[in-house]
């Protein structure tokens, strides 16, 4: 039995009976309702917009139902591409009225900066997922309208890398480094807490500021003030200097290596790698690169006394403490060598996240087991189909379909518990946040095709 509200997307399907019919045209319905022109919002409420990496996932929904969305989703978002490379993370509406949703255009200011496109644009990036989402994109519905797309998008694609190889290169070690918690996917993750707290803020700068986000979910859920306070000092270190990179080590608050963004750098050059051959382009430099990123990730990353990957603080230089989800990242990387493999699959396998043939809770965000773990806060525990679908892919890639089955089960049974959730309580399945979300559809989808990993 499917439930709703009038006018809208269903909700959820019946847990029992797990009709995949039902829990596909749930997720169609969803995706359609976020629909716009040329992209899909990641929701209806609390994103108006279009945001970077939703958009990746987003469009590997779409390939298996309206391929040339798919095709659309991604063209739409690199129209919005800086000239030095970098992709927002935030695409805003311009037929959204001024002050609709914090932190808009006119806290970015992006049109002063130099490079920036026509479109308003936060002047921050996001985890780099788009070419493996167009590699599948195409391999899921190969047609030669999808090879002149993959064509007009691969320069793009190899722009983005580029900028994050260079200048976002600030350890000199051969990794990208975040310039802020919103960079990396997981805002308000236990791993930025240590070098957050070296960035002096005061909560009641919020009073300043109208935030959305508590308007639309229980403010128990989210942020609190003095984490976006943090956010917005941040932001304004950057802004001040129009979003430019030189000299990030000597002035910018926040400088942290961050293996999801990483793993999605070295993964994007293995996708590059395969598109490359179909738009007549050499392959061989994406493979050295990726093998390179591989490298420098196990270098600089990977704590062998934990056996899990931690983000560097290059402020302090050190690996911070949290263990969290950003630390089974790295299973995606085809090349990542069996020792780390290995310790990985045991760490998601630990009471910490209690991967399993068949799980009881679903995989949360951080550690369950640690005395910060917050169950309903954003990623300070809740279960996202987002990095559950990495997770999972890296599992199929490195020969493990037994895990991979029961982390795709429970990432279905969540939908069809809960319906299109933003993100899920990690111990009962509730659906948190904004309903009708985009990329939990797009992404159901997908695990529903049971497609192995390429």
């Amino acid at each position: 039995m499917s439930t709703g509200t009038a006018g809208g997307p269903p909700t959820a399907v019946d847990a029992g009976a797990h009709d995949r019919g039902a829990l596909r045209r749930l997720a169609v319905a969803t995706l359609d309702a976020n629909w716009e022109h040329d992209h899909t919002v990641p929701s209806r409420t609390l994103y108006p917009h279009q945001w970077s990496w939703d958009s990746a996932f987003i469009a590997i929904g779409w390939s298996h139902v309206r391929p040339e969305r798919a095709w659309c989703e991604l063209a739409s978002l690199f129209r919005a591409q800086w000239v030095d490379g970098r992709v927002p993370h935030i695409v805003f509406n311009p037929a959204l009225r001024v002050g609709s949703y914090f932190p808009g255009p006119e806290f970015w200011e992006s049109g002063l900066a130099e490079g920036a496109p026509a479109a308003a644009t936060s002047g921050l990036i996001q985890p780099p997922v788009h070419a493996p989402a167009a590699w599948l994109a195409y391999r899921r519905c190969p047609s030669e309208q999808a090879r002149a797309a993959l064509r007009r998008l691969y320069p793009r694609l190899v722009a983005q890398q580029r900028y994050l190889a260079t200048r976002r290169d600030v350890g000199g070690g051969g990794l990208a480094c975040i310039v802020h918690p919103w960079e990396s996917g997981l805002d308000n993750s236990p791993a930025w807490d240590a070098p957050m707290a070296a960035v002096p803020a005061d909560a009641a700068v919020m009073r300043a500021y109208r935030r959305h986000d508590t308007a639309h979910a229980d403010a128990a859920h989210r942020p609190t003030d003095l984490d976006y306070a943090r956010y917005v000092a941040i932001v304004a270190s950057y802004r001040e200097r129009r979003y430019r990179d030189d000299d990030l080590a000597g002035r910018h608050p926040f400088l942290v290596e961050c293996p999801l963004v990483n793993t999605a750098m070295g993964a994007a050059e293995h996708a590059l790698a395969r598109i490359a051959p179909l738009v007549g382009a050499d392959p061989g430099p994406h493979r050295e690169r990726a093998a390179r990123i591989t490298e420098a990730l196990v270098r600089r990353l990977y704590e062998p006394t934990t056996g899990t990957f931690r983000p560097r603080d290059l402020r302090a230089d050190r690996l911070v403490p949290a263990r969290t989800v950003l630390g089974l990242a790295p299973l995606v990387l085809p090349d990542l060598p069996a020792r780390q493999v290995s310790a990985l699959v045991a760490e998601a396998c630990s009471p910490r996240f209690g991967l399993a043939a068949r799980m009881d809770r679903p995989l949360p965000s951080h550690d369950r087991t640690a005395p910060d773990f917050e169950p309903l806060r954003y990623w300070r525990g809740p279960s996202w189909m987002n990095v559950n679908w990495l997770v999972r892919r890296g599992l199929l890639r490195h020969g493990r379909p037994d895990l991979a089955a029961g982390l795709r089960d429970s990432m279905i049974e969540l939908v069809a518990r809960s319906g299109c959730h933003e993100y899920f309580h990690p111990d009962t399945g509730a659906g948190l946040g904004s309903p009708a979300f985009g990329w939990t559809a797009a992404l159901l989808l997908d695990v529903l095709a049971d497609d192995p990993a390429g």
